[in-house]
């Protein structure tokens, strides 16, 4: 019994010696691969990139700031600041400085986006960020506002900011659904909202159908009819009447002529009282103030 707790507790030290050991080992091997930031504050771009690849680190230049007190040319900050642990290829963040603020500030307000953007660039600056704001009375593609303002002397970067006036986009509604709503209730109800009187046309169903001609009825002699004297042929060109049993008749050419025939109504405007049946836009459609709307109705 007692070799057995003899070996049990052998066995237990070796894998605490094991546990420790392999943590010491992972605990080397992080701290192995990670590095202190050096300070790059005042270094040339080249001093600043010699140094980061002996510390296994790497670099690149992101912004450039006016600074009165650092020469123009030189790191003015960084990130990570110095002092930080980071590991081994981490790529620092540096900004370089330009110097004193010589460049006025020019006014771009009242002027169009492009002329102010040829205004920054001749005065070798950049356009910094741009918006847009929708604003009554104003041309569309003007700036109204910048930053920073004309002739700052405490500028801190080389960019101005603008704001540029937009056209109004038109308001735009949510198609309800008319259908089964009176023409005449549907097209107060758009016109309130902006929208022109919605053009209706009548179901194919229900226009009336055109009323067929009737057919002409003989005509029979009469009684106290006085005998006709028999007709004179006229010009090959102008035939006259046919004479068919003392009766003159009219050929059937010249009687089309004579027989009216049914009038069928170009167009036919529905009513106030007309039942929507179907709609164009479709219900739920996105649609514009001003857009056209197409109903067709059943009275």
């Amino acid at each position: 019994m007692r070799k057995f707790l003899r070996l049990l507790w052998m066995a237990l030290l070796l894998l605490i010696v094991a546990l420790l050991s392999a943590l010491t080992a992972m605990r080397l091997a992080i701290h192995g691969r990670e590095v202190t930031v050096p300070d790059f504050q005042g270094k040339t771009p080249a001093e600043a990139r010699r140094i980061a690849d002996d510390t296994g680190l790497a670099t690149q230049i992101e912004r450039e700031y006016y600074s009165p007190v650092v020469p123009r040319g030189r790191v003015l900050s960084q990130t990570p600041a110095a002092g930080t642990i980071v590991r081994r290829g981490w790529e620092l963040r540096l900004a370089l400085s330009l110097g004193p603020q010589r460049v006025a500030i020019p006014q771009v307000v009242g002027q169009s986006a492009r002329a102010a953007a040829i205004s920054i660039n001749q005065r070798g600056l950049d356009p910094g960020s741009t918006a847009t704001v929708q604003i009554s009375g104003l041309p569309a593609g003007q700036v109204i506002a910048q930053n920073p303002p004309p002739n700052a002397t405490d500028v801190t970067a080389p960019k101005i900011s603008l704001l540029i006036a937009q056209d109004a986009s038109p308001q735009a509604f949510v198609m309800p659904s008319l259908v089964g709503q009176p023409l005449g209730s549907a097209t107060i109800t758009l016109q309130n909202a902006g929208f022109p009187t919605p053009r209706a046309t009548l179901s194919p169903t229900a226009v009336p159908a055109a009323p067929s001609a009737p057919a002409p009825s003989p005509v029979a002699p009469s009684a106290s009819s006085a005998p006709a004297a028999p007709a004179t042929l006229g010009p090959p060109d102008h035939p006259g009447p046919a004479v068919a049993g003392g009766i003159a008749t009219t050929s059937p050419a010249a009687m089309g002529s004579a027989v009216p025939s049914p009038v069928v109504p170009s167009s036919i405007v529905p009513s106030p009282t007309s039942i929507i049946v179907s709609q164009v836009p479709a219900p739920g459609a996105r649609v514009l103030v001003g857009s056209p709307i197409n109903f067709v109705v059943r009275d």
